[in-house]
Order: C-alpha cells, then structure tokens, then sequence
C-alpha cells in the first residue's frame, strides 16, 4: 500500500487542461504570471492531503470555505499554461455523483446527510452567482475512462519507472486541437456503426467540456494515484490509447474482429484493476 506522509493515495485518475496565460482574464492572468514563477509549486499530492485532512474533524469538511489559489504548471512551446485546482468547485462535483457509489451507511458516517445537504445548498447559492464556471480537472476513481483515451495517440504516452522514493508516472498529453479532431473522428466512427449509448454520450460530454477552453491549451491525462496499485510490469505494458485507436481505426475500416480483440485487450485490463477496488 501506498502511503505519502502517512496519507493512503486515493486511486484517482485525472484528465487536465492547461491554459495559456492569455486565456485567462485581469486580475487572474496576472496572479497566475505571478504564481508560474514560484519555485516552490505544490503537486497533486498536496492537494489531496488537505482534502483527506478536511474529512478528519466532526463533522467533516465537505467542500472547503475557500476557492483555491492553487494550478498546475506547464511549459508548452515556451508558453506557460496553467490548469487552475478550482478544488471548491470540484469537491462540489463529486459529491453531487457520490449517491451510489457508496453503500449508504459507509456514505452517511463519512458525510453525514446534513452535510451534504448544506454544501448542495451552498452550491446552488453559489452557482446562480456563477453559471459558467467549469473545471479545469475532471477526475474518476479506480480506472481511466475509455473516452479520455479517444483525445490521445501511443505516441505521446510519457512512463517513467519509480525511482528512489519517486513513483512511476503514466501520462499523455497533447495539443487541444488535436484531442477535438480525434474526439472527433471517433464519434463519427462510433455513429456510423452504432446506435446512441454511454459510450457516444461520454465522447460528446468530454467534447463540449473541452470546447469550453482556449484553443491552444493542452490536455492531459494523467494515471496519478493508480500507479500505486498497479504493477510496474503492468504499467509499462499499458498501451490503452493505442487499443482505443486501434478499435476506432477497425470500425472505421469495416474490421468488426479487429475491433472486438482491441476493445477486449482494453476491457479486460481495467476490469481487472477496478475488481481490485472490492478485494480486501
């Protein structure tokens, strides 16, 4: 079992966007040229401790009292981009998507049912307030969606092996037109030969999600806290974005086969790591 400063990783899996500077409005633009410049810039790991912390006191902390100031940084082409936290909004999101995810008396000691009704209160006051605002994050729980593999090409998989006290990283990133051109074709492919379902609904929500973002801006997804769960072997083999092309790019051939063997070798890989969830 993983374990930074005494905090259990959670196995989330994140998809990110990093925006150029000029995306972002005054004050914002400036805070974040600002921000860029640090040498002490915190990680995901960081932001994790603090929410796992907010869930020890009674009662818990659902939702922080504060926006935070916090982003990822990256250099593309010499321009910084930045993928803002926006922990408040997000720690929002995924309460309103914990109904069912959890058995309801594990669900009601961790957040009791009061306080998930004031901060789904808090949310409403404050969405009417804000009725565009959006995440620069989106993140899931014990696999990668198969859609966000659709944004990406084998190519652009970045693996490093752990090394010392340093976990593995598995990463794609790639520019945001080229992950709308793919998200794309891959719809049209996936219409042409089937009818609508959650796969086509997932690839258009990703795709109106991104549309809301600078067209220069990149896109990420990152394996983050699943690299503690799985096996260095298996992560160096992990060639999912290649299967996900592989399956479009048989659809769009006519090679039903091909397609089945690529999207099995997909399925049979994250079954396996989500059955991991229930093991003891």
């Amino acid at each position: 079992m993983a374990v930074v400063s005494s905090v259990i990783v959670p196995y989330t899996s994140y998809l990110r966007v990093y925006e150029p500077l000029s995306a972002f409005p005054e004050p914002e633009r400036a805070h974040w040229a600002r921000y860029a410049r640090r040498a002490d810039l915190p990680t995901a790991q960081d932001e994790l401790r603090s929410a796992l912390a907010d869930l020890l006191p009674t009662p818990p902390v659902a939702v922080p009292v504060h926006e935070s100031a916090d982003a990822f940084v990256a250099l593309v082409d010499g321009v910084v981009c930045v993928c803002p936290w926006r922990t408040r909004l997000r720690s929002w999101l995924a309460l309103g998507e914990l109904d069912g995810q959890y058995p309801q008396p594990v669900l009601d000691v961790v957040l009791p049912p009061v306080v998930r009704r004031q901060a789904a209160a808090d949310y409403e006051r404050w969405l009417e307030r804000n009725p565009d605002a959006r995440p620069w994050i989106r993140t899931t729980v014990w696999h990668v969606p198969v859609r966000w593999f659709a944004l990406f090409e084998d190519e652009e998989r970045e693996y490093a092996k752990s090394e010392g006290e340093a976990a593995p990283v598995l990463r794609y990133r790639t520019p945001m037109v080229q992950a709308r051109r793919r998200l794309a074709r891959a719809l049209k492919t996936l219409r042409e030969h089937f009818e609508e379902g959650p796969l086509t609904e997932g690839l258009v929500d990703v795709g109106r999600w991104l549309e809301e973002f600078h067209p220069r801006s990149l896109v990420e997804l990152d394996y983050g806290g699943l690299v503690h769960v799985l096996p260095e072997a298996e992560l160096a083999e992990d060639r999912s974005a290649a299967d996900v092309a592989a399956a479009v790019a048989a659809l769009r051939e006519g090679d039903s086969e091909g397609a089945d063997a690529a999207y099995a070798r997909l399925g049979d890989r994250w079954r396996a790591v989500r059955e991991r969830q229930l093991s003891n």
